[in-house]
């Protein structure tokens, strides 16, 4: 993990309350087809890798969750990874690196 990672990760720890607010069911349901599709572009259509990691739960669990939700909203500087803090609230992106430490679902249709 690089040190711009774990900084982001110490300030949103600070910022952004332990306890937050689940999306509710639709959000979860647009949230898992947005990581599916727009991040499987990258990460790979099942999460296994592609251009960037694999996004699998093994992997993901090593990291600290407050780290997770940084990268994913703010992305990696220096990195392709984009930051999704226009499309995504911090609960959202809360929402989904929970999911990934768990072993992301699967696309409900």
């Amino acid at each position: 993990m690089t040190r711009v990672a774990v900084l982001a990760a110490l300030l949103l720890a600070l910022v952004f309350p332990a306890q937050a607010q689940a999306p509710d069911a639709a959000r979860q349901r647009e949230l898992v087809r947005m990581v599916r599709q727009d991040c499987g572009s990258c990460h790979g259509m099942r999460l296994a890798g592609g251009l960037g990691p694999p996004l699998d739960a093994q992997r993901l669990a090593q990291w600290p969750l407050e780290a997770l939700v940084a990268t994913i909203h703010q992305g990696r500087p220096g990195t392709p990874m984009p930051g999704w803090s226009p499309m995504l609230s911090l609960a959202d992106a809360t929402w989904i690196a929970e999911q990934l430490q768990r072993g992301f679902p699967e696309e409900r249709r």
